[in-house]
C-alpha cells in the first residue's frame, strides 16, 4: 500500500532539502510543487519562470489531485509530495486530503520574509502569499477530520538535528526512518520543478541539512508588517510541532 506523504510549506523554507531527503530513499518517489502552475493561472502573479511553469504543469487543479492520489511513480510505496502551502487557493476542493498523509513545515516568519523579499526587491507581496494561513486551515481541518493534527516540523528544529527530527516524522507518517535521508549527492534533479534555476542555487550545492544560523542583520523595518501579520499563525503551529 502506498504512503502519501503531503507535505505543506512556504516559500523560503527548507522544503526543498527536505525533497532531497526522502528522494535520497530508495522507497520513495517525489513530486515538486504540482500545484505551482493551477496557484500561477489562477492569482496571476509574475513569479520568475511563469510562463515555463504553465507550460509544463496541469493548470486545472482536478487534474493534478488524480495523479497525487493515484499511483506512486515507478510503484513505488512512498509518495513524497513537496506542496507549497499558498498554492491552496479557496477554489481548489479539500477532500482529497484525507487521501494523503498530511505534515506541515514551518519557519519563523521573520527570516521567511528577509529571505523572501530579498529575491523579490519591490513586490507587494500578501500574507497569503507566505503560506501561514493556509497551513492552519490543513491543521485545523485534518485535527477536526480525525482527530488529531497532523505534524508539524519546524525548519529551525530540524537543522539543529536533522536525525532526530526525521525520524519523529517518519514515526508520525508510519514509515521507518533511514540514514539515507540525512545526506545526499549535490546537483540539480530530474524531479525539481523548471524554476530550480531561479530558487535552488544552495540546495543544489548541498549534501545535507546545513547547521542552523540565526540571522545576523535585523529584520528591514519595511517588510515587519508582513512578517507581524504571519506571526500568529506561526506561534500556534509552533506550539503543537513534533519536539
Amino acid at each position: 500500500m502506498t504512503v502519501r506523504i503531503a507535505m505543506w510549506s512556504g516559500p523560503r523554507n527548507i522544503s526543498t532539502a527536505m525533497m532531497r531527503a526522502w528522494e535520497n530513499r530508495v522507497d520513495t518517489a517525489v513530486v515538486d510543487e504540482p500545484f505551482y502552475a493551477y496557484y500561477l493561472a489562477e492569482t496571476g502573479l509574475d513569479h520568475p519562470g511563469r510562463d515555463d511553469v504553465i507550460a509544463v504543469q496541469p493548470a486545472d487543479w482536478r487534474t493534478v489531485v488524480a495523479g497525487l492520489t493515484g499511483p506512486a511513480p515507478n510503484d513505488r510505496e512512498i509518495y513524497f509530495q513537496k506542496h507549497m502551502a499558498q498554492h491552496l487557493l479557496p477554489g481548489m476542493g479539500r477532500d482529497w486530503l484525507r487521501q494523503v498523509t498530511n505534515a506541515i513545515l514551518i519557519r519563523d516568519p521573520a527570516e521567511v520574509v528577509a529571505s523572501y523579499m530579498q529575491r523579490r526587491p519591490g513586490v507587494s507581496v500578501d500574507p497569503e502569499e507566505l503560506g501561514y494561513s493556509q497551513q492552519m486551515e490543513i491543521l485545523e481541518r485534518i485535527a477536526t477530520e480525525t482527530g488529531s493534527p497532523p505534524p508539524v516540523l519546524d525548519a529551525r528544529d530540524v537543522l539543529e538535528d536533522p536525525r532526530r527530527m526525521l525520524g519523529l516524522l517518519c514515526d508520525a507518517v508510519g514509515v521507518p526512518f533511514t540514514e539515507a535521508m540525512l545526506s545526499w549527492p549535490p546537483g540539480r534533479r530530474a524531479s525539481d520543478g523548471v524554476w530550480a534555476p531561479h530558487w535552488y542555487a544552495a540546495v543544489e550545492q548541498s549534501t545535507g541539512f546545513a547547521p542552523y544560523r540565526a540571522s545576523a542583520a535585523p529584520l528591514d523595518p519595511a517588510w515587519r508588517p508582513l512578517a507581524e501579520a504571519c506571526a500568529p499563525f506561526y506561534r500556534r503551529l509552533h506550539e503543537v510541532r513534533l519536539r
